[in-house]
């Protein structure tokens, strides 16, 4: 890998009694980016807060950029974006407020890295004199990142940015952040959506405050152990209890209209299972292998022994 620009040795916190993260260490390369993919209560926003030094470890070490996440503080807000999981501009200023703001706190302007924002500012420049409280979903998006790309950071630091806002812009964003990692800019994201895992460098799967593994999203699929089908029918409440019954089945899960059937056998018949669910009554049976996915793999993960 290339040179490291965040590193993190055995972090752990606690809310009370409450472990939100549970002795994590990960380093993230220069230029990547990198997705931390988990579902709510996982300790991806109390990961970031952390890294952007808005929160105190009780245990372990860490570095953004060879700074050190306590002592040089100051350093590491210099050379970071932030984009908070909520939105946390002045809903009462406009959008060129905002970002003038933003601009002037880190000792620059709007005219002097223009270029860095640019495609993303653009977007929103008709509505320039709008009150941020007043943009849609999208567009307070496309603001967030253009304030916290404002001063030329080096790291971007952005803690579950789709979530939320509709799919056009969810895959615009995206495009924005793949045309940033061009640029040399390493970007931290996090994540609910397990289909964004495909967009990441690599990617860093939590639950309940650990790292379950780390690699590339191709790499996590290639590993996950078991043989898949699709299964439909036209009764799939009662669908997926019979499955959980039929011989040689790991696991069963719902995906949408279909249940996602694991057998630890690489061998699998189709047909005989066609036949089982047809002797129980279901009807409009459809059985399709099919390749995992990375919400395959993050079950099977979340639900294998340590």
């Amino acid at each position: 890998m290339s040179d490291i620009t965040v590193h993190v040795e055995h972090l752990t916190k606690k809310y009370g009694e409450t472990l939100a993260l549970d002795d994590i260490s990960f380093d993230v390369g220069k230029g990547e980016l990198f997705g931390f993919i988990g579902p709510d209560g996982a300790g991806k926003t109390t990961l970031f807060r952390l890294l952007t030094t808005l929160l105190l470890a009780d245990t372990g070490t860490g570095s953004v950029a060879g700074f050190d996440l306590v002592k040089d503080y100051k350093n590491i807000r210099n050379i970071s974006g932030y984009m908070p999981g909520k939105f946390s501009l002045y809903q009462d200023l406009t959008v060129e407020e905002n970002l003038k703001f933003f601009a002037t706190i880190f000792g620059t302007t709007i005219h002097e890295n223009y270029d860095l924002i640019k495609n993303i500012y653009q977007q929103i420049e008709p509505f320039k004199n709008r009150k941020a409280g007043k943009l849609s979903g999208g567009m307070k998006q496309k603001l967030a990142l253009s304030c916290a790309m404002i001063h030329k950071p080096e790291v971007l630091f952005l803690d579950e940015p789709t979530t939320g806002v509709d799919a056009v812009s969810r895959l615009e964003f995206w495009e924005m952040l793949k045309r940033l990692k061009d640029a040399g800019i390493t970007i931290l994201v996090s994540t609910p959506y397990m289909d964004e895992a495909s967009l990441c460098d690599r990617v860093a799967l939590m639950q309940n405050g650990r790292i379950m593994t780390i690699s590339t999203p191709g790499q996590v699929i290639r590993n996950y152990p078991l043989s898949l089908l699709s299964v439909k029918s036209s009764d799939i409440y009662h669908l997926l209890g019979e499955l959980r019954d039929y011989p040689g089945v790991h696991s069963v899960y719902a995906f949408g209209q279909s249940a996602h059937v694991a057998f630890s056998a690489q061998k699998i018949e189709p047909e005989a299972l066609s036949e089982f669910l047809k002797k129980k009554k279901h009807e409009s049976v459809e059985i399709t292998r099919i390749d995992a996915t990375i919400e395959d793999c993050f079950m099977e993960l979340m639900n294998s022994p340590e």
